[in-house]
C-alpha cells in the first residue's frame, strides 16, 4: 500500500511538472507575441503621425521654419498629454519613417496590409466558387478587390522602432531593405542588427555574388539554394583575439576558432551544424586530415573548410578537392548532396582559383581578416572586384 501511495505521488508529481513546463512555454510564447505585436503597432502608428507631420508641413508657406515650429508645437502637447516618447528628435524620426518607405519602395516589397487584405479576400472566394460550382460574379470580385476610395494602405513592419531608427540611418535603400529582411527573419536583435552591419554583412555577401544574385540580396534577404550562397568574402574572425600581425601558426587559428565555435558558427551564417576537427581519412594507406568539417542543414551537404595562414596556392585547392572527393565517396550517403570545400587564406590571387578549379565547382577560396575592417575597406574591395569582373569580361 506504501509503494503505490508513493508511485501515486510521483506520477502526479511528474504530471504537474509536464503541466507546469507546458503552461510555462505556452504563456512564454504568448508573451513574446504580445511584445512582437505591441511593437510592429507601435511603429505603424509612428508612421501615421510621421505622414501626418509630412502632409502639414507641405501645406506651410515658408516649410524649413514652418516644419520646424509645427514639429516643437505639437512635441509641447503631446508630452503633456501622452508622456515620454514624443520629443522634437522623435518625432523627427516619425517623419523620417515615413519618407524613407515611399508608397513606390513598400508596393515593390508586397508588404501592405491591404494587399494582404485582398490576397484574403480572393482565396475565400475561391473557396466559395469551388464548394458551389458556381463562378463569383467578375464585377463583385474585382470590386471586393480594390481599396476604398482615398485609401493609402501601410507597410508592414516586423522590428521595433529601436531597430528602425538605425535602419533608417543607412543611407543606400538596397542595403538597408536586405538588413531589415534579415533581422526580421533571423529575429535578430537590435545589437546583433549593428553587429552585423558593422561586420559588413551585406558588402561581404556581395563580394561572393554574381550580379543577379546581388540584386537578390534586397528583395529577399540571405536565401541559400546553391553552395556559393552559403559562402562569404572575406570572413571575419575579430572575435578570435588574435591580433593581425601576431605570429601563429594554424593550429592555434583551428584551436581558438574551436574555443570560440558559436562565434564561428553565426560568422559562417545560417544552416551550418558542427561535425569535428582534425577529420581523419585514409587514402591509399596514407593518412589526412581535415581541419574542420560542417553540415550544412539547408543544403544537406557536408562543408570541408581548410586553414592557411600565408598566400593561396594551387597545391591548396588540389588538397581540398582530394578532401571533397573523399567526402562523396566514402561519407555521405545517397540522399545528401555534394560535399563543400572552403579554404580560408590570408590572402589569394584569383587567378590562382579560375584555373584550378573546375567552372561547376563545389570548392571556394575566401579570405578570412582578424580584425574588424572599416565599411571603407570593404567598399574598395567591392570596386576592386567590379574591375576584375569587368577586365574578365573584356578578356
Amino acid at each position: 500500500m506504501h509503494n503505490l501511495l508513493f508511485m501515486a505521488k510521483q506520477i502526479v508529481k511528474k504530471t504537474n511538472t509536464v503541466l507546469y513546463k507546458s503552461v510555462a512555454t505556452l504563456l512564454q510564447q504568448s508573451r513574446e507575441t504580445i511584445v512582437r505585436s505591441v511593437n510592429t503597432t507601435m511603429v505603424s502608428t509612428y508612421y501615421q503621425i510621421g505622414k501626418l507631420i509630412v502632409e502639414h508641413q507641405q501645406k506651410g508657406a515658408e516649410k524649413a521654419p514652418y516644419g520646424k515650429r509645427l514639429v516643437e508645437g505639437l512635441s509641447e502637447k503631446l508630452l503633456k498629454e501622452f508622456g515620454r516618447g514624443f520629443s522634437v528628435d522623435n518625432l523627427e524620426n516619425m517623419r523620417k519613417l515615413y519618407l524613407s518607405y515611399p508608397i513606390s519602395e513598400t508596393l515593390s516589397r508586397k508588404s501592405f496590409q491591404a494587399r494582404q487584405g485582398f490576397q484574403a479576400i480572393s482565396t475565400i472566394e475561391t473557396s466559395i466558387s469551388s464548394k458551389t460550382k458556381k463562378p463569383i460574379s467578375g464585377t463583385l470580385s474585382r470590386k471586393s478587390l480594390q481599396a476604398p476610395q482615398g485609401f493609402q494602405p501601410i507597410p508592414v513592419f516586423q522590428l521595433s522602432w529601436s531597430h528602425y531608427i538605425f535602419l533608417m540611418r543607412i543611407e543606400k535603400m538596397a542595403e538597408r531593405q536586405f538588413y531589415e529582411i534579415e533581422a526580421a527573419n533571423e529575429n535578430w536583435s537590435l545589437s546583433e542588427l549593428k553587429r552585423q552591419y558593422n561586420m559588413g554583412l551585406y558588402e561581404r555577401l556581395i563580394l561572393s555574388r554574381n550580379k543577379t544574385k546581388v540584386k537578390e540580396l534586397s528583395k529577399k534577404g540571405l536565401v541559400i539554394t546553391q553552395p556559393s550562397d552559403a559562402v562569404k568574402d572575406p570572413y571575419i574572425l575579430d572575435f578570435l583575439g588574435l591580433p593581425d600581425l601576431a605570429v601563429y601558426s594554424e593550429n592555434d587559428l583551428e584551436t581558438a576558432i574551436i574555443d570560440k565555435i558559436e562565434d564561428f558558427l553565426k560568422e559562417l551564417g545560417k544552416g551550418f551544424l558542427f561535425v569535428g576537427r582534425q577529420y581523419k581519412m585514409m587514402i591509399d594507406g596514407d593518412p589526412f586530415k581535415a581541419d574542420l568539417v560542417f553540415y550544412h542543414r539547408f543544403l544537406r551537404s557536408f562543408v570541408v573548410i581548410d586553414l592557411k595562414l600565408g598566400d593561396l596556392t594551387a597545391g591548396d585547392l588540389g588538397q581540398m578537392q582530394l578532401y571533397v572527393g573523399y567526402f562523396d565517396e566514402e561519407v555521405k550517403d545517397a540522399s545528401e548532396n555534394k560535399t563543400i570545400g572552403i579554404v580560408l587564406c590570408k590572402n589569394k590571387k584569383e587567378s590562382i582559383v579560375k584555373y584550378t578549379l573546375p567552372k561547376d565547382k563545389q570548392i571556394f577560396a575566401s579570405k578570412y581578416k582578424t580584425y574588424l575592417p572599416a565599411k571603407e575597406e570593404l567598399q574598395l574591395l567591392m570596386e576592386d572586384e567590379a574591375v576584375y569582373q569587368l577586365n574578365q569580361h573584356n578578356d
